[in-house]
């Protein structure tokens, strides 16, 4: 009954959910209503991965890649639910045969979608558990497999109590590959059966991408040169100005300190930009920046695919949505597996596993605001080889949990050829 109402409700919601979707243009809207521009043709896997923005993206290319080079003609289709994560898809997995918006999870327009890819296979990356795309994928013959599954806490208590709406939807996974152990236990309390979760780890970080994109464009490299550096990477609203204070502590005792902020989505850079501006601070803004010289000691990375090697160059990072709830907190693997030591706010449950790790082996700290990012910075910046000692131990922290790409490819490659 719930299912069926939450289906009825779907039709006159239709334009509505568009707008809210961020659909913008003709092909936005056929995309959006399951008409994607794909055309299969008999003989060669097609495979249909769902991720929702550009975190997902990170966390499957690997998947993506290996699949293509193991299933040979292997057709992707890569789905998202943002306009960003789409164009994420088309630079991080070109491969891929088509990178469109999702389909709305409505039943008429996701068996309009399935008809024209018919995929053999379909992934749905971390969380995106909408009904009908498991129901209606495994009614047309697709296996059904969620990679680098989390469950939180919360989550696990909102899908309890809305079990007869997805508990279908969960019964059509033939597979669940979770991050964790305790997200694998998750899984199984609200309902989904034992030997169909394995726990495979995060594909987020992989160590076979560990030395790729670290050259930075020859402008920004000018500017990091000889630099000590603070990155604060994947900032959310709200962290940036916390970071500068932090900074303008620092600078009383590292006058020479240089900050780079990149926030989690470019299309924020003017809100950060104006601060800057109220707060009186000089900087350089990464899509301007060519070549010119400038003594800015603030570069607002303001550009999309730059920020891991970016990590490269840093001193010290500070990883965001991390400082507020209802992020979860972003990527800490990436700035530990090139040596540098991490820090993060206290809501940092999308990298629970990853974060505990670096807190425990000495490469990582959490902060909750200014004062505390300053104090752990200035303990790494006033002693180098404690720095370096760190970020050792970040690096072998991060190769440590490396490996889940390669798990969760070789479980996939079986589901496929089932």
């Amino acid at each position: 009954m719930l299912r069926t109402l939450y289906n009825v409700l779907w039709y006159p919601a239709l334009p509505f959910a568009l707008v809210a979707a961020g659909t913008h243009g003709k092909q936005d809207r056929r995309e959006r209503m399951g008409r994607p521009e794909f055309a299969p043709d008999s003989g060669r896997p097609r495979i249909w991965i769902h991720a929702s923005s550009v975190g997902e993206i990170e966390a499957i290319r690997s998947v993506a890649h290996g699949l293509q080079r193991d299933l040979e003609g292997a057709r992707i289709v890569v789905t998202t639910m943002t306009p960003t994560g789409r164009d994420a898809a088309r630079r991080r997995i070109p491969g891929a045969e088509v990178c469109a918006l999702a389909p709305l999870d409505c039943p008429a327009v996701v068996r309009r979608f399935l008809r024209r890819v018919q995929p053999h296979l379909l992934i749905v990356v971390e969380t995106e558990l909408w009904p009908n795309y498991f129901i209606e994928a495994k009614r047309a013959g697709a296996r059904v497999a969620i990679v680098n599954g989390r469950m939180s806490k919360r989550s696990a208590a909102r899908y309890r109590r809305a079990r007869r709406l997805f508990a279908p939807a969960l019964n059509a996974a033939d597979l669940i590959l979770a991050q964790t152990a305790d997200d694998a236990r998750r899984y199984a309390r609200i309902g989904v059966a034992r030997d169909r979760v394995v726990v495979t780890g995060n594909t987020k970080f992989d160590l076979e991408r560990a030395g790729e994109e670290t050259a930075l464009r020859p402008d920004l490299e000018a500017f990091v040169a000889g630099r000590r550096i603070l990155v604060a990477g994947s900032t959310a609203k709200g962290e940036e100005a916390v970071v500068l204070d932090a900074w303008r502590r620092l600078s009383e005792s590292f006058p020479e300190l240089t900050l780079v902020i990149a926030p989690r989505h470019p299309a924020r850079a003017p809100e950060v930009e104006e601060l800057l501006n109220g707060a009186s601070v000089p900087f350089a803004r990464a899509s301007q920046i060519q070549n010119s010289p400038t003594t800015a000691r603030v570069l607002l990375l303001d550009t999309m695919g730059e920020l891991r090697a970016m990590y490269t160059h840093a001193t010290v990072a500070f990883v965001g949505g991390s400082l507020f709830a209802g992020r979860g907190g972003q990527n800490v693997g990436e700035p530990a597996a090139v040596s540098v030591p991490v820090l993060f706010g206290p809501y940092h449950e999308n990298q629970l596993q990853m974060a505990s790790a670096l807190v425990a082996a000495g490469a990582g700290a959490v902060v909750r605001d200014a004062g505390e990012l300053a104090d752990a910075c200035a303990r790494w910046l006033a002693d180098e080889r404690a720095r370096a000692a760190a970020g050792e131990l970040a690096h072998a922290t991060a190769h440590k949990a490396a490996g889940g790409a390669r798990t969760t490819l070789h479980h996939l490659r079986r589901l496929a050829l089932a």
